[in-house]
């Protein structure tokens, strides 16, 4: 162990209090994610070169249809976070107190959960509205790593969701975690799952015009979230009330390997279809 260890910030988890009104980092993290996700998903729908080549073309959606996803996805997230937490995470004290399922505010959201509620919602509202489903999931994902890098942000803020003993010169004491210190996961998994990531799908839209590759930029995402994921699942402690799995596993593994799979299974059928036409129109399509 070293001898010394930077200390934790000691973040107020609460931003603002006003009267009993109480808002805290976390909550602000999940609404600039969805503000800031809306932003950037207009840009992408707005922005006609990345859809249609050097000369131009248009998206095969339209603003309108962003500004009503976002509500769907934002749906998506929540109930599917929550009932993903609560069967893939602690099952078994839900089943015994089911009343507190609905109990969101005293947290408890899975991102893998959260991952197919937001794949449903959209599945759902690009029936409705008749839009190529390959075009929401793109920019979907290629925004996704905004609210992720937010999330383990806030994370950190918290203290919570900390990582394992380590004797690195980085080491933090974190509040709840004893008095070992330990690596700051939560950093690393918003610089991977955040950052890098959002780099990553950026380059891939803007240089090599995935989004004109149906399913290419979300085959990507799963690609690269899961290694992610999984590389961060190194660092950090699992749940306590999971522990570690057989051979050393942890749940967030076991449930990373299949979106590696199978983004590379979409990637490699995305990369034999055709490219978009760069006169695409704002209905149909793949």
């Amino acid at each position: 162990m070293p001898l010394f260890a930077i200390p934790f910030p000691m973040i107020d988890p609460v931003a603002v209090e006003i009267g009993p009104l109480a808002i805290r980092w976390y909550a602000l993290a999940y609404v600039a994610s969805i503000l800031v996700g809306w932003w950037y998903m207009l840009r992408l729908v707005a922005n006609g070169r990345l859809w249609g080549g050097p000369g131009g073309g248009t998206a095969p959606l339209e603003k309108r249809d962003v500004d009503d996803l976002i509500l769907w996805v934002t749906l998506g997230i929540v109930l599917g976070g929550r009932i993903g937490y609560v069967l893939f995470y602690n099952f078994g004290y839900f089943a015994a107190h089911p009343a507190e399922i609905l109990q969101i505010w005293t947290g408890g959201l899975s991102f893998h959960g959260g991952f197919l509620g937001v794949a449903l919602a959209v599945l759902i509202f690009a029936y409705m509205r008749r839009r190529p489903v390959s075009a929401m999931a793109d920019i979907a994902a290629a925004t996704a790593p905004i609210g992720l890098m937010l999330g383990r942000l806030a994370n950190f803020i918290n203290g919570e969701l900390w990582g394992r003993t380590t004797d690195v010169p980085w080491a933090m004491v974190f509040p709840f975690a004893g008095p070992e210190p330990r690596h700051p996961s939560q950093l690393y998994q918003a610089a991977m799952e955040g950052l890098i990531l959002f780099l990553v799908l950026r380059l891939l839209t803007h240089r090599y015009e995935s989004l004109r590759r149906p399913w290419l930029t979300t085959g990507t995402f799963l690609i690269g979230y899961g290694i992610a994921r999984i590389i961060g699942e190194q660092f950090r402690m699992p749940d306590a009330h999971i522990g570690f799995l057989w051979g050393g596993l942890t749940m967030g593994i076991v449930l990373s390997v299949p979106m590696v799979l199978i983004g590379a299974g979409v990637v490699a059928i995305s990369l034999m279809r055709p490219k978009r036409a760069a006169e695409a129109s704002s209905t149909g399509g793949a």
